[in-house]
């Protein structure tokens, strides 16, 4: 597989190579990672995917091998409004933007949370230059931190940038390394955890891991450091390296081992030693215990080598220091 593109004054065009095989709509999601299934099948029915000249009729069927061209119209005025939020801006030039997220400020409008979220925030800060591939709620975002996870995230203002960061998060190239505090301490201090993930079939704010179907996902984990008895520990400091970036992904697998994100309301099943949950409560904890701490890509219009690294933010540091003293 392989796509092109080319941005004009009123549409973007991309040109989708398939191999044959497979349904159209979800080869297509697969070839282009920042436009969903559902908008790729959206797309179809209006008459906008078309292979040799003529439109694809229905994206279930199979695909046959060809240049498919997708002309993605314009996005619509952006219902988010632009809000002066302040940002810690870590990078910018004219194609992208990085920022250290705090705890508590969302991605994205969202039922629930359709103001003061990150895309606000940018509509305030870049105005109009914010990429318009990822559709109108969404200006601007390639990748996304939960709402209670900190740390750096990379925003596209521009098509070619979005594009290209999109490229290198489906190409796992990317580095992505996140700092969690977990309830007792994984083994062996050093692993992989993979299994693929999915929308919990019990709980649809939730998602879960699976024998069949879902995403295939890998996190690479290295314990830095225990808290409390070296034989059984009550705490530890945990370096986790996303080889893929699934929702939740981070949080899914190390509870699956049994050892979940210190404070995660979701799925952090399984109350801590007493004595972790005085130095939660002392921290002022109240969100997963996850930071996302270094995030490193070639800048895909440049090619420059960067990397950003993001400090634990105070509710974090404190933490550590009380579980220190265990």
């Amino acid at each position: 597989m392989g796509s092109e593109g080319e941005v004009g004054a009123r549409s973007t065009t991309l040109v989708v190579s398939l191999a044959a095989g497979g349904r159209i709509d979800k080869a297509l999601a697969d070839a282009v990672p920042d436009l969903s299934r559902a908008r790729i099948q959206a797309l179809i029915a209006e008459g906008r995917v078309s292979l040799g000249g003529r439109p694809v009729g229905d994206g279930k069927s199979k695909a046959q091998a060809g240049d498919y061209r997708l002309d993605i119209p314009p996005p619509e005025p952006a219902d988010p409004q632009a809000e002066a939020i302040p940002l810690t801006i870590l990078f910018e030039d004219e194609h992208l933007i990085v920022i250290d997220k705090p705890a508590g400020l969302a991605m994205h409008p969202a039922p629930g949370s359709e103001t003061g979220t990150v895309v606000n925030a940018l509509l305030h800060h870049c105005g109009d230059s914010l990429s318009g591939v990822g559709g109108v709620a969404r200006p601007g975002i390639v990748h996304r931190l939960d709402k209670d996870t900190s740390g750096v995230v990379v925003a596209a203002k521009s098509d070619a940038a979005h594009q290209g960061l999109s490229a290198l998060f489906a190409r796992h190239d990317i580095e992505r390394v996140y700092m969690a505090f977990t309830r007792g301490a994984p083994s062996p201090i050093r692993g992989t955890i993979e299994g693929a993930i999915a929308r919990s079939t019990h709980d649809r704010k939730k998602m879960a891991l699976v024998k069949s179907g879902g995403r295939h996902a890998v996190t690479h984990y290295t314990v830095a450091r225990t808290f409390g008895p070296v034989e059984r520990p009550l705490a530890a400091r945990v370096a986790c390296r996303l080889e893929t970036g699934r929702t939740h992904q981070i949080r899914v697998h190390l509870a699956s081992r049994g050892t979940p994100c210190l404070g995660d309301p979701v799925y952090g099943s399984g109350a801590p030693a007493g004595p972790v949950r005085a130095a939660i409560a002392e921290a002022g904890l109240t969100r997963q215990a996850l930071h996302a701490a270094v995030l490193g890509f070639v800048h895909p219009v440049t090619g420059q080598a960067l990397r950003f690294e993001s400090a634990l933010p105070p509710d974090l540091s404190r933490l550590e220091t009380l579980l220190e003293a265990l």
